[in-house]
């Protein structure tokens, strides 16, 4: 943004965002810095007890902590339950995001018949198709495409390069990085006389209100009905969504997840990088997925799940990789061992 950062004493961002501040009201602080990197006019976080010891040598100005490390500084502070979302929402006082530039680049191609909000943004050569619906304060990047029938909410911002197909839904406050394609046809293919036939994805995608979708994370459209992306969702780069998989409210997925068509999602899972998860399944709301994890049938029970090889030197690696080649072998042997120290006479000791 243009012109000096806005500078905040603790008493404001007090009064903005609630806390209990400990220290001087009037230090005055103008932006937010990592802990080791921070100087006397920035404002840091300690969220996780395992650094405090970092924080002694902090030039920091001020620290957001949580109730357990209340004293652990001599620094002014403020105290909340949750000291990293609150880091978040002071990053949000110092950086906000650029207003909507009202108006619709020369380059830009709209379909006669698209309704658009006066004060909505439409950036260099976005392509806009028949009954587009464009919400207010909306941001359409470069290169954008909106196919037909498209819907954006109130104050989305999709960044440059975003792909929409035709007949979906995007809800409001939405952000869509570079490079994302909502509502490409679905893997749906039918084997008929030893040759595939395409079966037409007749569903859209709807997203709901506040969900944020990393670059070049694709979801498809459904084969019906429609994929459904509820609010709150929060999507790394990457990610491969399936037609007609619904994702529950306030669920995160890391990046390079890839996700079966007609799988359900419940709400509030997180889901750890590089998994994979099977279609045609259910997944209960608060699970936690470790990274990596294979998920091959439904959890009904909230909780963590891992299924990871564990990382080691290649060399182990490679010999309890044949170990467990054998593994059936050593386990008739063991239950072969159980059965003559339960039956002693019978074995001939």
């Amino acid at each position: 943004m243009a012109g000096e950062p806005r500078t905040y004493s603790l008493q404001e961002i007090v009064e903005r965002l609630g806390g209990e501040l400990v220290g001087n009201p009037q230090t005055k602080v103008r932006r937010v810095a990592a802990l080791d990197s921070a100087t006397p006019d920035s404002i840091t976080f300690l969220a996780n007890e395992r650094y405090a010891s970092r924080l002694t040598g902090s030039r920091a100005g001020a620290v957001i902590v949580g109730e357990a490390m209340r004293e652990a500084t001599r620094l002014p502070r403020v105290v909340c339950s949750h000291p990293y979302a609150y880091f978040a929402r002071v990053s949000v006082l110092f950086n906000p995001p650029a207003d909507a530039r009202p108006g619709r680049h020369p380059t830009a191609v709209v379909d006669p018949s698209a309704v658009i909000a006066p004060d909505a943004e439409i950036g260099p050569l976005v392509v806009a198709g028949r009954n587009v619906q464009i919400g207010r304060g909306s941001v359409i990047g470069a290169g954008c495409f909106l196919g037909d029938d498209t819907r954006v909410g109130d104050h989305a911002r999709l960044f440059a390069n975003v792909t929409v197909y035709h007949g979906c839904a995007i809800g409001d406050r939405v952000i869509v990085h570079a490079g994302a394609v909502i509502g490409a046809d679905g893997f749906g293919i039918a084997l008929e006389n030893e040759r595939w036939v395409k079966v037409p994805q007749i569903g859209g995608v709807v997203i709901g209100s506040d969900v944020e979708i990393g670059a070049n994370t694709t979801i498809d459209r459904g084969a019906i009905d429609d994929t459904v992306i509820e609010e709150g969702v929060k999507l790394d780069n990457q990610i491969q969504i399936g037609h007609n998989v619904r994702i529950g409210a306030h669920t995160a997925i890391a990046a390079c997840t890839g996700i079966a068509g007609s799988t359900k999602i419940g709400r509030h899972c997180r889901i750890g990088g590089a998994s994979g998860i099977a279609g045609h399944i259910v997944i209960t709301d608060n699970v936690e997925i470790s990274a990596y994890t294979a998920v091959t049938k439904s959890i009904d029970r909230p909780g963590r799940y891992t299924a990871v090889y564990a990382f080691e030197p290649h060399a182990q690696w490679l010999r309890n990789a044949v170990q467990l080649r054998h593994l059936g072998e050593l386990a008739d042997r063991v239950r072969e061992l159980e059965k003559k120290l339960a039956n002693p006479k019978r074995s001939g000791s």
